[in-house]
C-alpha cells in the first residue's frame, strides 16, 4: 500500500509574486514562512502556511500561459477552504474588495458554499463546515 498520509502542499504559480503574496496572506491569512529567489529560473518560492501548516507554495515563473476558464480544462479545478460562518467570511471578503458570488447551498450535503478567485483567476471556495 502506499500510505499516503494527507495533502502536503498545493502548488501555484502566480503572474505577479507580490500581488498574490498579498492576497494569500494579507486577505486569505496565510502566513509566510519563508521564500527564496531561485536565480536560473528567474522565480520567486514562497511557502505558506494556514494555522502553522505548511500548506501552499506560491511560484512565480516568467510569462506563464493564462489560466483556462472557459471551457475548464482538465486538472485542478479548484481548492477549497473550510470556515465556520460563510457569511461572515464573505462579508469579510467584500469589505476586501473580493468578489465573491452568491452565497448556495450544496444540495448533497445541505452545507452553504460560495466561490471567489484569487488574482490570476485561480477559483477558490469557501465552504462552511
Amino acid at each position: 500500500m502506499l500510505g499516503i498520509k494527507q495533502i502536503h502542499h498545493i502548488a501555484i504559480i502566480a503572474s505577479q509574486y507580490e500581488v498574490s503574496k498579498r492576497f494569500y496572506c494579507e486577505v486569505l491569512g496565510f502566513t509566510l514562512m519563508g521564500e527564496v529567489y531561485r536565480e536560473a529560473r528567474d522565480s520567486w518560492k514562497g511557502d505558506l502556511a494556514l494555522n502553522g501548516q505548511y500548506t501552499i507554495e506560491l511560484f512565480s515563473f516568467p510569462s506563464p500561459p493564462e489560466r483556462p476558464t472557459h471551457p475548464e480544462a482538465c486538472g485542478l479545478r479548484h481548492l477549497a477552504f473550510s470556515v465556520a460562518d460563510i457569511d461572515a467570511a464573505k462579508q469579510y471578503l467584500d469589505a476586501q474588495g473580493v468578489v465573491c458570488e452568491a452565497i448556495r447551498t450544496d444540495p448533497l450535503t445541505d452545507k452553504r458554499f460560495t466561490f471567489f478567485s484569487d488574482p490570476d483567476g485561480l477559483p477558490l471556495e469557501l465552504y462552511q463546515a
